[in-house]
């Protein structure tokens, strides 16, 4: 149970949460809230304190060659860093080739490791995040184009009119 608070942690008490990510894993900014209410979606029941986070996967997943894979990493990017200048004189072609070639197997690397794991995985839940948006029509971005160009152009007269105005004015009174 919580205790009462004199000051609100956040404008948003009393209404429902706007996001699709509440409760699944994203701790609550408000000063007090209840660990023990069971949160279900889709066939799936854990309470907040219980919810998977990327964090803590990142924390108890970490394997101690980790900082190794890491400078692995580091060694790749700087050996094409220095491999491109010393190669200057060679086809731009091939550079690239082996700059994309460094890269591919540095970002293989990087996730092995836990935190690329993390970031994998957070990638997968954003590529599926943007499926469930819900994006405009042709019709809707068409209409919704023409009033901003409509705007952007009425604004550009009425500023330009002004400005032409404000400089005869001023011409005239200085003479």
């Amino acid at each position: 149970m919580c205790l009462p608070v004199t000051q609100q942690a956040s404008g948003s008490i009393g209404r429902a949460a706007v996001s699709k990510t509440a409760g699944w894993g994203f701790e609550s900014l408000l000063a007090c809230h209840l660990q023990s209410k069971m949160v279900s979606h889709q066939s799936a029941s854990f309470s907040i304190a219980e919810a998977p986070s990327v964090n803590s996967k990142v924390t108890s997943e970490g394997s101690k060659l980790d900082g190794l894979k890491w400078v692995v990493v580091v060694a790749l990017v700087a050996a094409g860093v220095v491999g491109n200048s010393v190669f200057a004189g060679e086809s731009l072609l091939y550079r690239v080739l082996a700059l994309v070639a460094l890269a591919l197997v540095a970002g293989f690397v990087a996730l092995q490791t836990a935190k690329g794991k993390a970031f994998f995985q957070l990638f997968k839940e954003a590529k599926n995040e943007i499926r469930r948006v819900v994006w405009p029509t042709r019709q809707e971005t068409l209409q919704t184009t023409a009033i901003v160009v409509l705007t952007v152009l009425l604004v550009g007269l009425a500023l330009w009119g002004l400005d032409t105005l404000l400089g005869w004015l001023v011409s005239g009174a200085i003479g």
